[in-house]
């Protein structure tokens, strides 16, 4: 088999998809190649919450932001539901408190809130922890259901866009103008290479200079609660782990506490995440282990933290859980690293959770690097 694009992209998810759409809006013929039957990794296994606020400064966020955009600039034509916006961060302790107060003071900042107990409580009865000492609203942030979204973007791409997808393909061999795959020959003038958690695969030289390794995420479904949530809820946990928060001078304290009150949240990078589906459950989480081949088996200890730091930031009994699953995303020092084994080649790797956060935003950049710099 030998087909002819502009673009070969290899990986089906959310990175490979949104660089899809970009070169597609340019008018470029698109290629997909995916080696499962449909998009099955770490783009389907999250929250689908496209987080702004809380990012890394002068890195992430600037990305965010963008794709925050260019997600809601596509949800509705590719049928995608947008289930809420905004996030609501609560915070229990003085140091917290500090931490909020001085991220107010920055750019990133900008049309967000902090609400007093009695504020939140006027706007979001169902939410408020009596050990809230202040919330902190973002406006900027929306959410879609991931596992749906993933697919219904995908199929947008071909029916309006004319990318082909070429499913249950392994891509073995990149040098444009040859893709070779499991199925045979592709032409195409250029390729991106988006290979998720696989380090072995291709440029794998390019890949281990930059030290990655997995990490595996736990994550819940808890059954309707019998109310709409206003946003998306984090709590003080986030504070210390989004380093749009975590880089703040006056984090150190609030770090100094968790780790003496929180050590196995910590041990188990629990931090906490609350959004809603069209259904009415919740996808709550979640939990963090490391390694090259992170071990399969979840403890038991991990889902009970999560549902301890669902109660405190809420003040809510959780309701029964009614699903699990696991995911597996690439980790590294930096949130995401691209590369250019040829003129003609990209190789982007998230590898910080982030994908579904920045995915359309890093796209426009690869893309412009791409096609600026082919003459």
């Amino acid at each position: 088999m030998s087909r002819r694009y502009d673009l070969a992209i290899v990986g089906g998810g959310i990175i490979g998809l949104a660089h899809a759409y970009v070169a597609a809006k340019q008018g470029k013929r698109v290629v997909v190649i995916e080696r499962d039957t449909r998009a099955n990794g770490a783009s389907i296994r999250n929250f689908g919450f496209i987080t702004v606020t809380g990012q890394a400064q002068g890195s992430v966020w600037p990305l965010a932001r963008r794709a925050r955009d260019i997600w809601a600039e596509v949800a509705a034509p590719a049928g995608i539901p947008i289930e809420h916006r905004g996030l609501l961060l609560t915070a229990r302790y003085p140091e917290s408190v500090a931490v909020l107060e001085a991220f107010m003071q920055t750019e990133m900042a900008e049309d967000c809130a902090l609400l007093t107990p009695a504020q939140l409580r006027a706007l979001h009865p169902n939410v408020c922890a009596r050990e809230n000492k202040v919330t902190l609203w973002s406006p900027h942030e929306l959410r879609v259901e991931s596992r749906t979204a993933i697919p219904a973007l995908a199929t947008w791409l071909h029916d309006h866009w004319g990318v082909t997808f070429m499913t249950a393909t392994s891509a073995l061999k990149v040098a444009p103008p040859t893709i070779e795959t499991s199925r045979g020959r592709v032409q195409a003038d250029a390729a991106i290479v988006c290979p998720g958690d696989d380090f072995n695969t291709l440029f794998p030289d390019c890949i281990a200079k930059h030290e990655p390794t997995r990490c595996i995420l736990t994550m819940l479904r808890l059954a309707d609660p019998g109310f709409k949530l206003p946003a998306g809820i984090m709590s003080d946990l986030g504070l210390v782990r989004y380093e749009g928060y975590a880089a703040l001078p006056e984090a150190a304290a609030l770090k100094a506490r968790v780790a003496r009150e929180h050590s196995r949240h910590l041990a188990h990078g629990v931090h906490l995440i609350i959004v809603q589906s069209a259904d009415g459950s919740l996808v709550v989480g979640d939990s963090h282990h490391y390694g090259a081949t992170p071990w399969p088996f979840a403890a038991a200890e991990s889902e009970a933290l999560i549902l301890n730091e669902f109660r405190s930031a809420t003040g809510l009994t959780p309701p029964p859980v009614i699903e699990r699953w696991t995911g597996i995303y690439s980790s590294a020092a930096k949130p995401y690293f691209i590369e250019a084994p040829a003129d003609n080649i990209r190789l982007v790797m998230v590898t910080s959770g982030t994908g579904a956060s920045m995915s359309f935003g890093l796209a426009e950049h690869v893309i412009s690097s791409l096609y600026g710099g082919l003459r």
